[in-house]
């Protein structure tokens, strides 16, 4: 049975087929070889949808700060401000784009594209839909990967050589704290970030993230890996804030600080591309927040593994995209809700309080799949290891006791 044939058992729709056939002829006619055609055709289709999608989060985000503020937000561009994101675009289209003197060009130029790239790239594992196990077409660029969580971390860590090189490429003292503290900050947070998965692998069996989803929607709503490892599903969610570089954890480009950070020296679409990428890992961490943890394209009674057919898919992409936007809202009310933190308490509550509690908790997940217990104990693991965490990171502080001074002291400091 050819791709397109596959589509149509997955889709039952003629339209799409006929659809994808008129792409995969056009493809044909450039010399593009059948099987190559359908992951190009969806490798375009994600790259259109993320550049509108992360234009259009920018102005969600803008709106949220205006309402959280008490502000109007964007207003003037269209109805509600609807094509600000489009203006904005040409903006930076038409913008002259500035190179400093003092800078190294070559490096100045790539590192905005290698974040951009990192990012892009990582999309290539994520689930984007319905990857019912046993049906041949699924919703990703690259599916049945056995390896996809780890081809994940590997190539969003990638991201932070755009923003070192960036931040000494810009020879700028600034830039280089910027790029400094990045790279701090990201090598750091990796270490709880992949082991507060661990975990899930081990529940699952597997580092498909396929094989994840199917594992949660077998079990139902209680099947959802949030219920087990609530201790995880927290520690990835920070970890994977700072990762992505955003409020309470935006050290690189703290503007009190750093004026900029490691992006001072950049302007016009240069600019435009740094946040694009950060913009795009936001996406990527809000679809693994969802697949790893909140059961990916499941839900009860609306999206179940034996619902087939094109309304089904439908709903399963609809369920799917409904968790990543919530955690998207999230991720930016926490913007606007936070203080930012100090670039000592960044790291220390990564050393002495993530690090510990992911490991803690990945020996739990072990102890329990070792002796096949049941999975009850891992929240109750998860709960204990929280409220130790909290009883050993308790420190009074004790009151400063500010020196006497005596009456004769002071009045000859006036003299």
């Amino acid at each position: 049975m050819n791709l397109s044939l596959q589509i149509l058992a997955a889709t039952e729709s003629n339209f799409v087929v006929r659809l994808f056939e008129f792409a995969i002829g056009v493809l044909g006619w450039l010399g593009i070889p059948r099987v190559a055609s359908v992951p190009l055709i969806l490798v375009l289709l994600v790259l259109g949808t993320m550049l509108g999608a992360c234009s259009y989060a920018i102005w969600l985000e803008r709106k949220l700060a205006a309402w959280i503020q008490d502000r109007v937000g964007p207003n003037r561009v269209g109805k509600f401000g609807l094509l600000q994101p489009i203006a904005d675009g040409a903006k930076f289209l038409l913008k002259e784009d500035i190179i400093p003197a003092h800078v190294d060009k070559f490096l100045f130029v790539i590192a905005p594209t290698i974040s951009v790239f990192t990012t892009m790239l990582a999309l290539a594992a994520v689930p984007l839909g319905p990857t019912t196990l046993g049906e041949e077409f699924q919703f990703m660029i690259a599916p049945k990967l056995d390896i996809g969580i780890v081809f994940l971390f590997s190539v969003t860590s990638l991201a932070v050589y755009g923003i070192i090189l960036g931040g000494w490429s810009s020879n700028n003292k600034y830039s280089v704290l910027g790029g400094l503290r990045s790279s701090a900050q990201v090598v750091s947070y990796e270490i709880p970030l992949g082991m507060s998965v661990i975990g899930i692998a081990l529940m699952a069996g597997s580092l498909n993230l396929e094989t994840v989803i199917d594992a949660q929607a077998q079990g139902g709503l209680f099947g959802w890996n949030i219920w087990y490892q609530p201790l995880a599903a927290g520690i990835f969610f920070l970890a994977a804030l700072a990762e992505s570089n955003r409020l309470p954890f935006d050290l690189p480009e703290c503007e009190q600080e750093l004026i900029g950070g490691y992006h001072t020296e950049y302007s016009a679409l240069k600019f435009g591309m740094f946040f694009l990428g950060e913009y795009t890992h936001v996406f990527t961490v809000s679809f693994l927040c969802s697949v790893l943890f909140l059961g990916g394209w499941h839900f009860p009674f609306i999206a179940e593994p034996a619902s087939v057919g094109m309304l089904a898919t439908v709903l399963k992409i609809g369920v799917l995209l409904t968790k990543v936007f919530c955690v998207i809202v999230l991720i930016m009310l926490l913007r606007w809700c936070l203080p930012r933190f100090r670039f000592d308490q960044l790291m220390g509550l990564c050393w002495k309080v993530l690090i510990p509690l992911s490991l803690a908790n990945m020996v739990c997940v072990m102890v329990v799949r070792e002796f096949e217990l049941s999975w009850l104990w891992l929240p109750v693991s998860s709960a204990l290891l929280f409220c130790a965490a909290g009883v050993l990171g308790f420190r009074p502080i004790p009151p400063r006791s500010r020196p006497v001074i005596q009456t004769e002291q002071l009045i000859a400091s006036h003299h």
